[in-house]
């Protein structure tokens, strides 16, 4: 995560695209990213997004790394390490959610 943490720095710092990246803008571009996965399921079956083309999983894995890039500047901007906060949240989660409780259920946790 550090690696790509500095590549990305470095990859900005060479263009002088810093100035762009504002934690407004890279929420944005998050945003328009994450709606481009959408995208690539927009209008399919359940089966037909569960077997995808090998075009359209090499399209996902480019808009899944697009995410990772905007997600990991943005952290980066306020000194959170992705992979930790995620780690975190899956602890949370864990509490909101007991597997005795909830397996096999698709509610949230406030409805339990």
């Amino acid at each position: 995560m550090e690696e790509l943490i500095y590549k990305l720095r470095d990859f900005a710092k060479e263009r002088d695209w810093e100035q762009f990246h504002s934690p407004k803008n890279l929420a944005m571009a998050l945003s328009v990213e994450a709606a481009e996965i959408v995208e690539l399921f927009q209008w399919m079956t359940e089966e037909q997004s569960k077997n995808l083309s090998k075009e359209k999983i090499e399209k996902l894995k480019e808009e899944i790394g697009d995410v990772m890039i905007y997600l990991t500047k943005l952290a980066d901007k306020f000194g959170i390490e992705p992979l930790q906060a995620a780690k975190e949240k899956l602890k949370i989660n864990e509490k909101k959610y007991p597997a005795g409780l909830v397996k096999g259920k698709a509610k949230k946790y406030n409805e339990y």
